[in-house]
This record gives C-alpha cells, structure tokens and sequence, in this order.
C-alpha cells in the first residue's frame, strides 16, 4: 500500500507562542509574497533569497516537511517583458509566462545549491481545488513529492487561469495548499510582523495582537491592509486573515511574521514578534468530518467482512475487498462503504470511476494493471476514508 507523508505532530491547544507553533509543526506550507521576492524595479532580491533558502533547508533538516507557495513571476516577467504600469489580464498571462522559469531557477538555486534536496515546480488553479477529480490528482502529486524528499514550489497557473475563476492571491492559495495537505502550520512572510488592532501605517498607538483564538468581526474589522501600501502583490493583510480562516478550518495553525528581513524563520523560532491563528482540532479530524459530513455520495460500495475489519482498524480500502458496487461516479466523488449486511461503516473518496471498480472487483492489485492498463494503491486511500464512528 502507498501512504501519504505521514503527519507528524501538531501543535498542543491553547494560546501558544509562533515559536512553539512553528518548532512543533512537522509539515508546513510557507508563503512568499512578491513584495518579498522582487524589489520595486523588478529585480529579485537574490542576497534574501538565499538566506531563506538556507532557513528552509535547516527546518527540513529539523524534520518538518516544507512546501513553498511562491509569488513572484509575473513580477519578475514584466521587467523581462518591459511592461509597465497597470497590466491588462493577458499582459499578468504574458508576463507570468515569461518570469515562470527565472522564478523556479531562482528557488532552486536558493532551496537546493548542492543539488539536495530537489525542487519540483507544481502550478495549481482554483478549479484543481474544488474539482474533486483534479483535487486529488493534486493532492496525490504533492504527497509523492515530499515523500521523495522533494520541495515543491507552488504558485498559481496565471497563464491559463481566468479572472473569474483564478485565486487573485497566493495567500489564499497557500491556505487551500495546506488544507489539501493537512499541514500543520501555513507561515505566511510579510511585510509586517503580524496583525494590529488598527492599521500602524497611520496609528502610532496600534496594538500588535499577538494570538487570535477565534477570527470574528473584529479581527477582520483590524486587517485594513498594511500590506498594500507596496503595491506589488495582490493581497493585503485581508486575504492573510481569510487564508488564516480557511487553515484553522482544517486544523491547520497560521503564523503571519515578518518577512523582509536576515532569516525570517529562525527569527521567529527565536522568538521575534508574530501572530498566530489557533487551528480548529486537526487536519485529519477537520478532513474525515468534511468528507463524510458535507459530501454527498454519488454511490456505494459494498465490501466483505476482512475488508470491513481491516477499514476499521484504518486500512486502505483495496479491490480484493470489493464485493459489489452501485450507483454512477467518477473518480474523485464521494461514496457510501457498506459491509455485506448492508450496514454503512464509512464515507469516502475514490480513487476510480464506478465502472473500473466494477472491473477489478475480488482483484490483487497486481492483477489490476492488466485490467486497466494501470493501477492506484487503493480504491479509497485511508487519507481520504471517514469512519462513520470517527464522525458522529
């Protein structure tokens, strides 16, 4: 059987320090904005660059595995480019086009300068997110990565991504990043150290807010966006506030911390100032509920008894264990799993369309590939099976 990266920790409850945050946190996705990677001519900050590198190859080297979500291309391709001013959409595609690869070189010189650990491009689009099929092609490509010892580099696709349907921002593609991963923690490098009560640009006697609990009116009432006034990135401390709300949704912790400065990480695990968002329970607990709790099944499968035992004691649902199957779904759809009484013991994401299951069903999974001309793991992995007793 295939497994996921398994999750290593996650931290302890309570009002907790970005230090211990990040210290306990054994996979966490970082978010680099543009405003941090390329100065206001268009120029990257190589010299930065490389102490981040250094920063992050030391926290991989403590255990944890790293994603970064990348800005930074489309800035990077307009000077290539020499467009200027405010870019129409097809001049953001053009540009991104363009500054894509300067971008990835520029990590992978920084991440991996002796060659290790490798450094794997991977561009994602809004609809690879709520597409269920292209959600799990996603996700599975990032879990083979880092089980590699890879360190992915994501950014949007903005050459094929659309006004309506594309991210706008990398903060909240970093959130989705991490909630598709069950990260422990999304580091967010800013241009500020973290939240205020109102915005320190124009108020001397703005109150740093160290840890929120619970992301309500006021905090968003306090994101008036100190992150705008760079102007060269879409977001502002908004969008870090509602990437932070889709994060503790998945049980994922959000630190915001200062970025433009010598070794952001280390200055955090060292103690410098930051704010943290608690997470809500942890990400395998927030996944199993959201599979089997807001997906309806677009079918079922019907499993014997070894199989049933074996699913129960958090096995991978394999085709030897598949006596029969209903319905009409593709891969990706939720599906009811039910023992050979009928009794419905869990939920979850397939990994086949209804009629390859249908094909494999009694198979080993050696036997699989001469059927199909392929084969997965499994037909529902663990990652992506919720118990109904887990949930109720």
């Amino acid at each position: 059987m295939t497994k996921s990266p398994p999750h290593h920790g996650q931290p302890k409850t309570g009002v907790r320090s970005a230090a211990d945050v990040l210290a306990a946190s054994r996979r966490i996705v970082v978010k680099v904005g543009s405003a941090l990677l390329v100065d206001r001519d268009g120029r990257l900050e190589t010299d930065w660059l490389a102490d981040l590198g250094a920063d992050l190859r030391a926290t991989g080297g403590r255990g944890a595995e790293i994603m970064v979500v990348s800005s930074g291309a489309i800035g990077l391709g307009r000077d290539l480019l020499g467009l200027k001013g405010r870019l129409k959409l097809e001049e953001k595609q053009a540009a991104a086009a363009a500054g894509q690869s300067r971008l990835i070189e520029a990590w992978r010189t920084a991440l991996s300068p002796d060659g290790s650990p490798p450094v794997a491009q991977v561009l994602i689009t809004l609809a690879d997110a709520e597409d269920r099929r292209r959600y799990l092609n996603a996700r599975a490509t990032l879990f083979t990565l880092l089980q590699l010892g890879a360190v992915p580099v994501i950014n949007e696709n903005d050459t094929t991504a659309t006004q309506e349907i594309r991210y706008g921002d990398n903060d909240r593609l970093a959130a989705h990043v991490a909630q598709m991963t069950g990260a422990d923690c999304l580091l967010i490098l800013s241009d500020i150290d973290g939240l205020y009560d109102q915005d320190p640009r124009t108020h001397k006697d703005a109150a740093h807010i160290p840890f929120v609990e619970q992301i309500d009116a006021t905090i968003h009432n306090a994101a008036s966006g100190p992150n705008e006034a760079r102007g060269a990135g879409s977001g502002g401390m908004r969008t870090k506030i509602d990437a932070a709300q889709i994060a503790a949704g998945a049980g994922c912790w959000t630190i915001i911390a200062k970025g433009d400065q010598k070794s952001p990480i280390s200055a955090v695990l060292s103690g410098g100032r930051a704010t943290v968002f608690a997470a809500k329970g942890s990400p395998e607990r927030a996944r199993r509920a959201w599979i089997a709790g807001r997906l309806k099944p677009s079918g079922a499968i019907h499993v014997d008894a070894g199989a049933a035992a074996a699913l129960r004691k958090g096995a991978s649902l394999l085709p030897a264990g598949v006596i029969g199957v209903d319905g009409e779904f593709s891969k990706g759809d939720a599906v009811s799993v039910t023992d050979g009484a009928g009794v419905l013991i869990a939920q979850g994401l397939c990994a086949y369309d209804a009629s390859e299951v249908a094909s494999v069903i009694g198979l080993q999974l050696s036997e699989v590939e001469r059927v199909l001309g392929y084969r997965r793991a499994a037909v529902i992995h663990r990652d992506d099976l919720a118990l109904i007793s887990e949930t109720e």
